[in-house]
């Protein structure tokens, strides 16, 4: 809405790094610092699919698409997050698990598509790539999570992102016009809310939750409905009422499902010696998972005197 309805859509490549940048150079600014030299590659990687790509591929689909449709498509990514977890992450997926996808899905489209939206190609291709993108950038944020903490991981993937992106825009679509009142509004909010802000909640529930957090985003279309009807002052639909249960049923089907399908080999067990970083169990980019089994094996081996420190 505020893409559309503030910012110049024409440029839709400038408008996503003018997004990005900013708002990781504040969250540095606020706290999270420079990155690590070790940590720039993995990290320009999140960077490129989580923002340089998403953004990209989610302005042009905005552009070109009904909002409605744009959300629907949007809303595949749980449904392609659970099957990149299994190839990355090697976390199958339940059968109730991609059945909630693929509800939630339809339960969007219940709630915001309209009968007369139309297709454009472009649109749809650019709706699907951004939701493959983020999808993508989810499940690398769950597998190199010990990168740094939630505030570090969300300022350093916008800013790299949003380097990678501003010589392909500028390239691209040439220099920006001189910005609006409208526009200076829109991309203030955009860059602190929409997202500094958005990106920081978003980082900390995957750290703490894993890839399953990409069901929440299948609430985004329903808070966006309320909030506009509040505005508008428009009345919810029956079909609409429908869609909002439906969508709220499968992202808790979704987040339950996703829970109890995880494997006790997956999870990693606590560092059983806190604010240490043990060099046996030292990996390249921060502390490996060890097993429970190995950490009460440590723990008494220190109690009998072997293997102090």
């Amino acid at each position: 809405m505020v893409f559309t309805q503030l910012l110049p859509t024409d440029y839709t490549l400038l408008v996503s790094a003018f997004r990005a940048l900013p708002a990781g150079v504040l969250l540095m600014l606020l706290g999270a610092g420079l990155p690590p030299r070790r940590a720039v590659l993995p990290l320009a990687a999140v960077g490129l699919f989580n923002i340089g790509l998403f953004f990209g591929f989610l302005f042009v689909g905005a552009a070109r698409l009904p909002a409605g449709l744009a959300a629907t498509l949007g809303a595949t990514q749980p449904l392609i997050v659970a099957f990149l977890a299994w190839a990355i992450l090697q976390r199958r997926p339940t059968v109730l698990q991609v059945v909630a996808a693929a509800i939630g899905v339809a339960g969007v489209a219940l709630l915001v598509m309209a009968p007369t939206d139309t297709l454009d190609l472009v649109g749809v291709g650019a709706a699907l790539c951004a939701a493959l993108s983020m999808a993508l950038g989810t499940v690398l944020i769950a597998k190199w999570g010990r990168l740094g903490t939630p505030l570090q991981l969300a300022a350093w993937q916008l800013a790299l992102g949003g380097l990678l992106l501003v010589p392909l825009a500028v390239a691209i679509e040439g220099a920006p016009p001189v910005p609006t009142t409208e526009n200076l509004v829109g991309m203030g909010y955009l860059v602190l809310v929409g997202t500094a802000l958005a990106y920081w909640v978003w980082v900390r529930g995957i750290t703490r939750l894993g890839a399953v957090v990409a069901f929440l985003g299948l609430l985004t279309p329903v808070v966006a409905t309320i909030l506009g009807a509040i505005v508008v002052g428009d009345r919810f639909s029956a079909l609409q009422l429908a869609g909002m249960a439906v969508v709220l049923g499968a992202t808790v089907a979704g987040i339950a499902a996703s829970r109890i399908g995880t494997r006790p080999g997956h999870r990693t067990a606590r560092r059983f010696d806190a604010g240490r970083r043990d060099p046996c169990i030292l990996g390249r980019y921060g502390a490996a998972p060890i097993t429970a089994a190995g950490a009460r094996l440590r723990n008494k081996l220190r109690r009998w005197g072997v293997g102090g420190g």
